[in-house]
């Protein structure tokens, strides 16, 4: 059975105790774990933190937690190793989903899609969400002594959006893996990872007050 992490340390720098910072007067960890609970498909939803009032709202809203320790919960914390001690503290088989509360507007019918699609792909390692690139990464530059340098071929600047690759970008809604993958790998981007796409009105990640602000305004939007 899958099961629902939700990764939620206490510190943040963009934005002030981000994870349960208001979203339309709600704790924007609210979103996730309610789409969570939700879904449907998944045995339990877990909230790893180190933070007590995280946990406390965690638990009120119907979401276990999994107190971690400082060293898993520093910027520098890789998500698989908070999945790795989540699997140790719950004993569960997995596969893991890992729901990142920055992504309030992800839905709970994503949830149940991605882990459909995952479940009806016997090859694949793991899952992560994708949303479309804003701008074609073929045309990204660098500023090398003052001047700008195409980081990659020159003839792509030149080329029309339409004419070049469609590329995608990971957006941190979604992660699945299979606990194997997860410990021997220790990571979601294998050679067997497959995508699930989401559009990008879904795909806002929490990151500055700019973001929050956007969040809101479209939050507003659907609910009309």
């Amino acid at each position: 059975m899958f099961f629902g992490l939700i990764p939620a340390r206490g510190g943040s720098k963009g934005v002030k105790r981000k994870n349960i910072h208001p979203l339309n007067s709600r704790p924007l960890i609210s979103y996730t774990i309610e789409a969570a609970l939700s879904s449907g498909v998944l045995e339990g939803v877990f909230v790893s933190t180190d933070d007590e009032e995280i946990a406390s709202v965690s638990e009120e809203l119907g979401a276990d937690v999994i107190l971690r320790p400082a060293e898993l919960a520093e910027d520098t914390t890789p998500t698989v190793d908070v999945a790795i001690h989540a699997l140790k503290e719950t004993g569960l088989e997995g596969p893991v989903v890992v729901l990142q509360p920055t992504s309030p507007l992800r839905t709970s019918e994503d949830i149940r899609r991605a882990v459909e699609i995952f479940k009806n792909t016997t090859e694949a390692d793991s899952l992560v969400s994708v949303t479309d690139f804003p701008h074609p990464p073929f045309w990204a530059m660098k500023i090398e002594e003052g001047k700008l340098k195409p980081i990659f071929k020159p003839e792509y600047l030149k080329m029309r959006r339409q004419d070049l690759e469609k590329a995608y970008i990971p957006n941190g809604a979604i992660f699945i893996g299979k606990k194997e993958t997860i410990h021997s790998k220790r990571t979601f981007y294998t050679e067997n990872t497959i995508p699930y796409y989401m559009p990008p009105e879904r795909s806002i990640d929490i990151d500055t007050p700019l973001d929050i602000k956007i969040a809101e305004t479209i939050l507003r939007e659907t609910m009309k």
